[in-house]
């Protein structure tokens, strides 16, 4: 691929707009979607204003590429591995178990990304908010979904309702982030992993799907 040919300066600039979404991602789930600017990444990556704002058009433009980039490192860190498991109890502990991961290991220097987001933009409307709204719906209902199928494979309790679950499992990871960040409270994540795991054992109907997160004891 010549230098000066289209094909190189697509590629080039393909490039260049990740790095800028992997600077945006980071700084706002520290920071804030809403305070990320141009000129601050234009500073960060030494790069003009000029150049920064070509690849987007414009604020809520940037915003919303950054909200999507955070999902698609989402969809690498805690989806795909979860999706070698089989379906039912074993996929659903592993979707908590990389999502409390993905958390731990602060793949985001601001924690959960859509923790975050999500608690700056829910009195905000507007296509930033949809834009987060929708992204976070759709966990909430994976993990329900892979509740109602194991259900149905009576891998669970009759009585379960999957909503309910969902929301009881997804709190506890919402808070251990929440430990972790703002107390720097590192006991919370397998404090996190231990709640899941018994509150899965007991309603497990086969002592095979009772299993316990990997991780360290506080």
């Amino acid at each position: 691929m010549r230098k000066g040919s289209i094909l190189y300066r697509a590629a080039k600039a393909a490039t260049t707009r990740q790095q800028i979404l992997a600077l945006a991602a980071d700084l706002a789930s520290a920071e804030g979607v809403e305070g990320l600017t141009i000129g601050r990444l234009a500073a960060e990556l030494r790069m003009s204003k000029t150049g920064i704002f070509a690849h987007f058009g414009s604020k809520e433009e940037l915003q919303i590429a950054t909200v999507n980039r955070a999902k698609e490192v989402f969809l690498e860190q805690v989806v795909k591995p979860a999706l070698a498991e089989p379906r039912g109890v074993r996929r659903l502990q592993a979707m908590l178990a990389h999502w409390l991961k993905y958390v731990e290991q602060s793949i985001f220097r601001g924690g959960c990304f859509f923790a975050a987001a999500s608690l700056e933009f829910d009195s905000r409307p507007g296509r930033v908010r949809d834009c987060v709204a929708a992204l976070t719906k759709a966990w909430v209902d994976a993990l329900r979904n892979e509740i109602a199928y194991a259900k149905a494979k009576k891998q669970i309790a009759r009585g379960i309702v999957p909503a309910q679950l969902a929301f009881e499992l997804h709190a506890f990871v919402q808070e251990a982030n929440w430990a972790y960040k703002l107390h720097e409270d590192r006991s919370a994540f397998p404090r996190a992993r231990r709640a899941i795991t018994d509150r899965i054992s007991s309603i497990s109907r086969s002592s095979e799907q009772k299993l316990e997160l990997k991780g360290s004891e506080p």
